[in-house]
Protein backbone atom coordinates (compact mmCIF):
# COMPACT_ATOMS: atom_id res chain seq x y z
CA UNK A 1 0.00 0.00 0.00
CA UNK A 2 2.95 2.13 0.78
CA UNK A 3 3.96 1.72 -2.72
CA UNK A 4 0.78 2.78 -4.62
CA UNK A 5 0.20 5.68 -2.28
CA UNK A 6 3.69 7.00 -2.62
CA UNK A 7 3.19 6.26 -6.78
CA UNK A 8 0.14 8.10 -6.73
CA UNK A 9 1.58 10.88 -5.04
CA UNK A 10 4.34 11.16 -7.26
CA UNK A 11 1.92 11.92 -9.99
CA UNK A 12 0.49 15.13 -8.44
CA UNK A 13 1.45 18.65 -7.98
CA UNK A 14 1.38 20.87 -5.41
CA UNK A 15 -1.74 22.38 -5.77
CA UNK A 16 -3.44 18.63 -5.17
CA UNK A 17 -4.15 17.96 -8.86
CA UNK A 18 -2.61 14.53 -10.75
CA UNK A 19 -0.10 16.09 -13.40
CA UNK A 20 -0.68 13.32 -15.48
CA UNK A 21 -4.34 15.23 -15.31
CA UNK A 22 -3.02 18.67 -15.92
CA UNK A 23 -0.49 17.94 -18.86
CA UNK A 24 -3.26 16.08 -20.83
CA UNK A 25 -5.40 19.54 -20.39
CA UNK A 26 -2.58 21.52 -21.57
CA UNK A 27 -2.41 19.15 -24.80
CA UNK A 28 -5.85 19.50 -25.03
CA UNK A 29 -5.98 22.82 -25.06
CA UNK A 30 -3.06 23.11 -27.64
CA UNK A 31 -5.10 20.46 -29.86
CA UNK A 32 -7.78 22.99 -29.46
CA UNK A 33 -6.07 25.99 -31.82
CA UNK A 34 -5.14 23.19 -34.23
CA UNK A 35 -8.37 22.28 -34.75
CA UNK A 36 -9.43 25.99 -34.18
CA UNK A 37 -7.08 26.83 -37.23
CA UNK A 38 -8.36 24.47 -39.81
CA UNK A 39 -11.93 25.41 -38.97
CA UNK A 40 -11.38 28.65 -39.83
CA UNK A 41 -9.42 27.79 -42.64
CA UNK A 42 -12.55 25.71 -43.84
CA UNK A 43 -15.04 28.88 -43.60
CA UNK A 44 -13.43 30.95 -45.25
CA UNK A 45 -12.43 28.91 -47.98
CA UNK A 46 -15.22 26.58 -48.35
CA UNK A 47 -17.32 28.83 -50.86
CA UNK A 48 -14.71 30.29 -52.40
CA UNK A 49 -14.01 26.95 -55.50
CA UNK A 50 -14.33 27.51 -59.11
CA UNK A 51 -14.89 23.70 -59.86
CA UNK A 52 -17.24 21.80 -58.18
CA UNK A 53 -18.24 19.46 -56.63
CA UNK A 54 -19.25 21.56 -54.32
CA UNK A 55 -19.97 20.80 -50.41
CA UNK A 56 -23.99 20.84 -50.70
CA UNK A 57 -24.26 18.94 -53.91
CA UNK A 58 -21.67 15.72 -52.34
CA UNK A 59 -22.11 15.70 -48.65
CA UNK A 60 -24.67 13.10 -46.93
CA UNK A 61 -26.02 14.01 -44.19
CA UNK A 62 -27.76 10.39 -43.46
CA UNK A 63 -24.78 8.85 -43.48
CA UNK A 64 -22.78 10.99 -41.82
CA UNK A 65 -24.91 11.66 -38.75
CA UNK A 66 -25.21 7.87 -38.03
CA UNK A 67 -21.54 7.54 -38.02
CA UNK A 68 -21.88 10.58 -35.84
CA UNK A 69 -24.38 8.56 -33.43
CA UNK A 70 -21.86 6.23 -32.75
CA UNK A 71 -19.17 8.23 -32.06
CA UNK A 72 -21.05 10.02 -29.09
CA UNK A 73 -22.33 6.81 -28.44
CA UNK A 74 -19.08 5.50 -27.81
CA UNK A 75 -18.33 8.12 -25.01
CA UNK A 76 -21.41 6.80 -23.58
CA UNK A 77 -19.10 2.85 -23.32
CA UNK A 78 -16.15 5.39 -22.19
CA UNK A 79 -18.15 6.36 -19.13
CA UNK A 80 -19.28 3.29 -18.25
CA UNK A 81 -16.02 1.56 -18.41
CA UNK A 82 -14.30 4.18 -16.59
CA UNK A 83 -16.84 3.86 -13.67
CA UNK A 84 -16.38 -0.08 -13.56
CA UNK A 85 -12.78 0.36 -13.24
CA UNK A 86 -13.15 2.51 -10.31
CA UNK A 87 -15.65 0.00 -8.42
CA UNK A 88 -13.43 -2.46 -9.37
CA UNK A 89 -15.68 -4.50 -11.81
CA UNK A 90 -13.07 -5.40 -14.04
CA UNK A 91 -15.60 -7.66 -16.71
CA UNK A 92 -17.85 -4.93 -16.72
CA UNK A 93 -14.76 -2.58 -17.60
CA UNK A 94 -13.42 -4.44 -20.10
CA UNK A 95 -16.47 -5.11 -22.16
CA UNK A 96 -16.91 -1.66 -22.11
CA UNK A 97 -13.73 -0.41 -23.41
CA UNK A 98 -13.76 -2.58 -25.74
CA UNK A 99 -17.13 -1.43 -26.96
CA UNK A 100 -15.59 2.14 -26.92
CA UNK A 101 -12.72 1.00 -29.26
CA UNK A 102 -14.89 -1.15 -31.80
CA UNK A 103 -17.48 2.15 -32.23
CA UNK A 104 -14.08 4.53 -32.83
CA UNK A 105 -13.20 1.41 -35.45
CA UNK A 106 -16.66 1.44 -37.13
CA UNK A 107 -16.14 5.79 -37.39
CA UNK A 108 -13.23 5.33 -38.90
CA UNK A 109 -14.83 2.77 -41.06
CA UNK A 110 -17.96 5.20 -42.05
CA UNK A 111 -14.77 7.97 -42.87
CA UNK A 112 -13.22 5.64 -44.92
CA UNK A 113 -16.10 4.85 -46.85
CA UNK A 114 -16.79 8.06 -47.25
CA UNK A 115 -13.25 9.23 -48.46
CA UNK A 116 -13.95 6.38 -51.28
CA UNK A 117 -17.02 7.83 -52.26
CA UNK A 118 -15.96 11.46 -52.54
CA UNK A 119 -13.35 10.55 -54.42
CA UNK A 120 -15.36 8.00 -56.96
CA UNK A 121 -17.31 11.19 -57.24
CA UNK A 122 -14.61 13.34 -58.09
CA UNK A 123 -13.92 15.15 -55.19
CA UNK A 124 -10.17 14.86 -54.13
CA UNK A 125 -8.00 17.20 -51.89
CA UNK A 126 -6.73 18.32 -55.11
CA UNK A 127 -9.98 19.12 -56.68
CA UNK A 128 -10.89 22.71 -55.06
CA UNK A 129 -10.50 24.69 -52.03
CA UNK A 130 -13.58 22.52 -50.39
CA UNK A 131 -11.88 20.07 -51.18
CA UNK A 132 -8.43 20.67 -49.73
CA UNK A 133 -9.89 21.97 -46.75
CA UNK A 134 -12.46 19.08 -46.06
CA UNK A 135 -9.86 16.17 -46.27
CA UNK A 136 -7.56 18.17 -43.97
CA UNK A 137 -9.96 18.98 -41.54
CA UNK A 138 -11.91 15.62 -41.28
CA UNK A 139 -8.71 13.89 -41.78
CA UNK A 140 -6.81 15.17 -38.95
CA UNK A 141 -9.66 14.36 -36.75
CA UNK A 142 -9.61 10.98 -38.50
CA UNK A 143 -6.08 10.54 -37.23
CA UNK A 144 -6.92 11.77 -33.76
CA UNK A 145 -9.75 8.84 -33.46
CA UNK A 146 -7.34 6.19 -34.81
CA UNK A 147 -4.72 7.03 -32.18
CA UNK A 148 -7.53 6.79 -29.55
CA UNK A 149 -8.56 3.45 -30.71
CA UNK A 150 -5.15 2.13 -30.71
CA UNK A 151 -4.73 3.47 -27.40
CA UNK A 152 -8.46 1.88 -26.05
CA UNK A 153 -7.18 -1.22 -27.47
CA UNK A 154 -3.76 -0.92 -25.60
CA UNK A 155 -5.54 -0.43 -21.98
CA UNK A 156 -7.51 -3.46 -22.89
CA UNK A 157 -4.37 -5.45 -23.34
CA UNK A 158 -3.14 -3.77 -20.50
CA UNK A 159 -6.24 -5.18 -18.22
CA UNK A 160 -6.05 -8.58 -19.44
CA UNK A 161 -1.87 -8.74 -18.87
CA UNK A 162 -1.15 -6.76 -15.84
CA UNK A 163 -4.49 -5.61 -14.60
CA UNK A 164 -5.76 -2.41 -13.82
CA UNK A 165 -7.48 -2.24 -10.45
CA UNK A 166 -9.21 1.18 -9.07
CA UNK A 167 -5.65 3.00 -7.84
CA UNK A 168 -4.91 2.74 -11.99
CA UNK A 169 -7.80 3.86 -13.55
CA UNK A 170 -6.13 7.07 -13.78
CA UNK A 171 -4.85 5.73 -16.59
CA UNK A 172 -8.55 4.56 -17.92
CA UNK A 173 -9.63 8.83 -16.91
CA UNK A 174 -6.63 9.98 -19.19
CA UNK A 175 -7.90 8.01 -22.19
CA UNK A 176 -11.62 8.95 -21.49
CA UNK A 177 -10.20 12.61 -21.48
CA UNK A 178 -9.10 12.50 -25.15
CA UNK A 179 -11.78 10.78 -26.29
CA UNK A 180 -14.36 12.88 -24.86
CA UNK A 181 -12.63 15.63 -26.60
CA UNK A 182 -12.21 14.00 -29.97
CA UNK A 183 -15.86 13.64 -29.40
CA UNK A 184 -16.93 16.86 -28.93
CA UNK A 185 -14.14 18.36 -31.94
CA UNK A 186 -16.32 16.00 -34.17
CA UNK A 187 -19.38 17.48 -33.09
CA UNK A 188 -18.55 20.68 -33.86
CA UNK A 189 -16.79 19.45 -37.52
CA UNK A 190 -20.05 17.99 -38.54
CA UNK A 191 -22.11 21.58 -37.47
CA UNK A 192 -19.62 23.16 -39.12
CA UNK A 193 -19.07 20.91 -42.17
CA UNK A 194 -22.44 18.75 -42.99
CA UNK A 195 -25.32 21.08 -41.30
CA UNK A 196 -24.10 24.20 -42.27
CA UNK A 197 -22.18 23.39 -45.44
CA UNK A 198 -24.34 21.48 -47.15
CA UNK A 199 -27.18 24.64 -47.71
CA UNK A 200 -27.10 25.64 -51.30
CA UNK A 201 -24.69 29.20 -50.92
CA UNK A 202 -26.68 32.45 -50.71
CA UNK A 203 -27.03 34.43 -54.12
Amino acid sequence: MEVEHQESTDHANTLGVDMRKFLMWVFLGSDCLFFGAFIATYLLYRNSSIVGPYPHEILDIPVTSASTFILLTSSLAMVLSLAAFQRGNTSAARFWLFATAFLGSTFLGFQVFEFYHFAHEGLTPKTNLFGATFFTLTGFHGAHVALGVIWLFSLLGVSYTRGIPPEKSMNVELAGLYWHFVDIVWVVIFTVIYLLSSLPPSS
